[in-house]
């Protein structure tokens, strides 16, 4: 068993996100470990990228600031090196197509390979497109996770029978973002999935709050927290990471 396979194992797995490098890679690193000891079944490591299109505005912010600050996928790469040495939690990289491939395929699945990252999230990676990804990320044993969102439709079945590590199943039409209600039937997408995969799934974008955590692990494997993770840290900044530790807790019901 993997160390994805592992964030569900017997449970209903809690995912954190973080920006790496917002406020600095250092603090990035405490952040990490802090979530992790404080519930975070799997953590989400984005790196920062010039044109996040699948972020909402609180994300968004964190890239520019990171970036400013001097991040780079090298540092980000060596950041996670160190954290191996501290954590077994799974990492899973959330970026964009068009960093990998300036970085070249083949070097960076190894690195990944190399410092212990599990899996990677490429929002602008289509199904029909994923080949080219996907063929280099196997040799490596590094995991490309599947996203699944209300526009799937007709192509969730298809998505999902090839999906591993983990699905994401996007709650909501737009970028990502706190919000307080979501409209869409997730039930009704999680039962299509069902049908031809025993995959876990877990569902991102918008959510922030206990209530939102109870309700959608109700139906899912699982549940990703993001803007709510990023939004501390541009408020608290160097403070940020016992005030994130809290809220994980407080999310996973561990603050007692």
């Amino acid at each position: 068993m993997n160390r994805i396979q592992n964030a569900f194992a017997n449970h209903k797995a809690f995912i954190a996100f973080v920006t790496a490098g917002d406020p600095s890679i250092e603090k990035t690193e405490e952040t990490i470990l802090e979530m992790a000891r404080a519930g975070a079944d799997l953590i989400e490591i984005g790196i920062p990228f010039s044109d996040p299109i699948a972020e909402g505005s609180v994300i968004q912010n964190a890239n520019v600031r990171a970036l400013k600050g001097g991040c780079t996928t090298d540092k980000v790469f060596e950041m996670v090196q160190r954290l191996r040495e501290k954590t077994e939690t799974p990492f899973v990289f959330m970026t964009y197509a068009n960093l990998v491939f300036a970085y070249g395929y083949d070097r960076f699945f190894a690195r990944c390979a190399q410092v212990g990252v599990d899996g990677l999230i490429l929002p602008d990676v289509p199904y029909e497109e994923k080949k080219e990804v996907t063929s280099v990320a196997d040799q490596y044993d590094v995991t490309l996770i599947s996203m699944i969102a209300p526009t799937s439709k007709d192509r969730i079945r298809m998505i999902a029978r090839e999906a591993k590590g983990f699905i994401y199943l996007v709650s909501s039409m737009g970028v990502t973002g706190m919000r307080s209600t979501i409209t869409t039937d997730l039930q009704e997408i999680i039962d299509t999935i069902r049908t031809v995969t025993d995959t876990p799934v877990a569902v991102g974008f918008g959510i922030h709050t206990r209530e939102q955590v109870l309700e959608y692990q109700s139906m899912a494997d699982g549940v990703i927290v993001g803007s709510g993770i990023v939004r501390l840290l541009e408020e608290y900044k160097e403070k940020a990471p016992l005030q994130i530790a809290s809220y994980v807790k407080e999310l996973t019901g561990k603050s007692a």
